[in-house]
């Protein structure tokens, strides 16, 4: 069932048979832990023997080693064996609704749909139904893209916003009588998830009208006077894996022979769990960064002779620690200087830039380190989500970490309508134990 005004489908969702133990089926998103090789390793003994999305995926970590063009080529066998011999089972037309809590949010909310990959445009400046909320980093896409180019079903971990501030898509959904298809403890910190099936096709034209209220031109205007291209979806997590399956989609109409029969391709739709942003259980959290194999030395000088340009001033205030770091970070928010908290070899600093350039402060920064990495190609950067592990990595010999300030996700959907796609990695939907874990798939091949 397909609703193109809002670029909707009700897919059959592909699950794990009852006999699956669930616990070691579900593992977290593959760009969680990037620099934890040890997480992944005790994730593995976890699971041993037994079927898990852990051998359907390609966990970051494992990106720079020899041996990725093998590990692709087992994920898609297992792909395929978990379709052949009953290990995934395929349900009629239906939603997923999905309930989360964790050690730091008590519940949140969402709901397992499929969206229509051709209201999708990734670059800057798009005006579609579907939008990136950061820049999409382009190098970051052919792996996955090799990943997802002959896999057979697709399990995603792409969390997509919608502002929906009276609550009318997901919520009422709790109301209903569903049945509960899952209940049980995820691996580590993740805490423990619930799934109920909306298979009633009346609990689906209610979340349809729901979604079209929100699209309405008149609505939308009225929320956001001046501009007509609705955006009904903003992407959350998993900006990435969607412009992989938006890459593809595009791959497949081009080599298709009828372009007309194509586009009932099930590659066109790819899944997504929707999440209203004004959910209580939703939280906006930094993404940090961290340098490997850096001159501390000619990074202080570089970094004092970019931002000292341009009729900016730049300071590097000494701090105690870490702690002291976000305390000064926090007691400058509302100001007019950019602040972010930095740690060399174990050196702690208050990063302060007077007159920035930028809107916010991950724009400053980036914009140098964008320019550094380029003129030190030996230099390698990394995206965290967790202040400890940034602590932990810039304490190291030639390592550096850079603690940013979040972003209020009150006014994350008028920032994007108005001023377009934020700096790269620029925020997160809570830490990192707190992200999508892979369980439900979708198959994205004809035939199978």
């Amino acid at each position: 069932m397909n609703f193109p005004r809002i670029a909707l489908q009700v897919p059959r969702i592909l699950l794990p048979a009852a006999n699956i133990d669930m616990h070691k089926w579900a593992v977290i998103a593959c760009d969680q832990y990037t620099s934890d090789l040890q997480y992944w390793n005790d994730l593995a003994k976890f699971v041993g023997s037994a079927p898990s999305t852990l051998k359907m995926t390609l966990p970051e970590v494992y990106l720079e080693d020899p041996d990725v063009e093998s590990r692709i080529e087992h994920i898609n066998a297992n792909m395929h064996a978990c379709m052949q011999d009953g290990t995934l089972v395929e349900h009629e037309p239906a939603f997923v609704l999905v309930e989360r809590s964790t050690a730091i949010v008590p519940q949140r909310k969402g709901l397992m749909v499929a969206l229509d990959l051709e209201c999708y445009d990734y670059n800057q400046g798009a005006h579609s139904l579907i939008r990136a909320t950061e820049g999409t980093i382009m190098d970051r896409l052919p792996p996955r893209i090799k990943v997802r180019r002959n896999a057979p079903l697709e399990l995603p971990h792409i969390m997509v916003l919608i502002d929906d501030p009276h609550k009318t898509v997901i919520e009422p959904l709790f109301d209903a009588k569903l049945k509960q298809i899952y209940n049980f403890y995820l691996y580590g910190a993740g805490g423990h998830l619930n799934g109920y099936l909306v298979d009633d096709p009346k609990l689906h034209q209610q979340v349809v009208q729901a979604l079209d209220v929100l699209a309405d031109p008149q609505v939308y205007q009225r929320k956001y006077p001046g501009h007509e291209d609705v955006m009904l979806y903003a992407m959350g997590d998993g900006n990435h894996s969607f412009a992989t399956a938006k890459a593809l989609w595009e791959e497949i109409k081009r080599g298709a022979s009828d372009p007309d029969a194509v586009m009932e391709h099930p590659a066109r739709y790819a899944l997504v769990e929707l999440v209203n942003i004004h959910d209580s259980g939703l939280e906006f959290e930094a993404i940090h960064r961290v340098l490997f194999n850096v001159d501390v030395d000619d990074l202080r000088q570089e970094l004092q002779r970019f931002f000292s340009a341009d009729n900016m001033e730049f300071e590097l205030e000494p701090q105690a620690d870490a702690d002291a770091c976000l305390t000064a970070m926090s007691a400058a928010e509302g100001e007019s200087d950019h602040c972010c908290g930095c740690v060399l070899s174990g050196s702690y600093y208050l990063l302060r830039i007077r007159n920035p350039h930028k809107t916010l402060a991950v724009g400053s920064l980036q914009e140098f380190l964008d320019g550094y990495l380029a003129r030190h190609e030996d230099v390698r950067i990394d995206y965290i989500h967790g202040v400890q592990s940034v602590t932990q990595i810039g304490s190291r010999p030639v390592c550096a970490g850079f603690y940013l300030p979040s972003i209020s996700k009150h006014d994350f959907f008028r920032t994007i309508v108005q001023d377009g796609a934020l700096p790269r990695k620029t925020f997160s939907m809570g830490e990192a134990d707190e992200k999508r874990f892979y369980l439900e798939g979708r198959t994205i091949i004809e035939n199978p």
